[in-house]
């Protein structure tokens, strides 16, 4: 398992990614797997052996390219077919690198495929696949070389929830600064609705601080609560206390991690139509799904007629860590029986899988 070298797993915060790695990796290892964590730093949470390839986190360079390559490289020295059976790939450039491998590479995609990133993506290695995290994020770019579609997973053990609705708590908002996110538009549905906001965003780095102080700032009054960087404690307590949380996307959102983390904690989530929302979301059950931000307001005052414990049911149900460690353990075990790696070790070229 190869991850970034900017945070550690799980993260103590921010970095979805990885939490999503953290509950793969234990639960991989709960179905029999010997699985060996690639990443950065001192430590780890999981219960995988760690493999560091450099000692210190490189969040501080986080968007350089040289990080990530010298990280791969090393990765790269590292395994051989006597060791591994699969890598699985969450970095961005390792699709580029990975066909240098004698082992077959599978790399989930985070992002969304297009643009740049598309570009990346389209020229990827022979003995490579990749897996996409939506339905949403496949149709995007449906001629990459795409071998499955596997959701992400929370585990829910641990995460606190609430049994009633939070019918006097604020509305959340809760992702990194960005107009992507559209905290600009939570703030006046907000206002229409006449509910409060607590704004708990991600500000750290120079783009996002930009984008806060620029737009975000000259919005704020005291129906607002501004909360930054927030880590994980806090982050749940927010949404536990939470009446619920909206999600104003203005993106085709890949997938959107927190959405699960509310239900997680019987939280409903209020959202714009977009991306993999439809995949997430229950319209009526766990949330309410709407076309336009004009719509937002009466769909805020209307969350908390929806009960907590389904949208608890539906994350343990649909987006267990065991469901996504038994879906990748497939997509693995297809893989690498229709794939020729570097020396010609396996069968095949590779074939379109699903």
């Amino acid at each position: 398992m190869v991850v970034p070298p900017w945070l550690s797993v799980p993260p103590p915060g921010y970095g979805g990614l990885e939490q999503v790695v953290a509950g793969l990796v234990d639960a991989l290892v709960e179905r029999g797997h010997r699985v060996t964590l690639f990443g950065a730093g001192e430590g780890h949470g999981t219960t995988a052996s760690f493999v560091s390839t450099i000692a210190d986190l490189q969040y501080d360079r986080l968007g350089e390219a040289l990080p990530e390559l010298a990280h791969l490289a090393h990765v790269n020295h590292l395994i051989g077919p006597s060791d591994f059976d699969v890598i699985h790939d969450h970095t961005t450039i390792g699709p580029l690198v990975a066909g240098r491998r004698a082992v077959p590479t599978v790399a989930s995609v985070h992002g969304n495929p297009v643009g740049e990133y598309g570009t990346v993506l389209s020229d990827t290695d022979r003995g490579v696949g990749l897996v996409a995290i939506s339905h949403a994020q496949r149709r995007l770019n449906p001629r990459l070389p795409w071998v499955g579609t596997v959701h992400n997973a929370l585990d829910i053990a641990g995460i606190p929830n609430k049994s009633t609705p939070a019918d006097h708590g604020p509305v959340l908002w809760l992702a990194r600064f960005s107009p992507d996110k559209g905290p600009d538009i939570a703030i006046r549905a907000c206002r229409t609705a006449g509910l409060p906001l607590v704004l708990a965003g991600k500000c750290n780095e120079p783009a996002e601080r930009r984008y806060y102080d620029e737009v975000i700032r000259p919005m704020l009054d005291d129906d607002v609560t501004v909360v930054l960087d927030a880590d994980r404690t806090a982050a749940l307590r927010l949404l536990v206390d939470a009446r619920c949380l909206v999600m104003p996307i203005q993106w085709e959102e890949p997938f959107g991690m927190v959405m699960l983390e509310a239900m997680a904690t019987g939280t409903p989530v209020v959202a714009l139509n977009r991306g993999a929302v439809p995949e997430l979301v229950r319209p009526g059950v766990t949330g309410l799904t709407r076309e336009r931000a004009a719509e937002l307001p009466g769909a805020l005052r209307a969350a908390t007629e929806l009960d907590p414990a389904a949208c608890v049911a539906h994350v343990a149900e649909n987006f267990s860590t065991a469901r996504m460690a038994a879906d990748y353990e497939a997509v693995y075990l297809r893989f690498t029986a229709a794939v020729t790696v570097p020396g010609g070790m396996r069968g095949p070229t590779r074939v379109a899988l699903r």
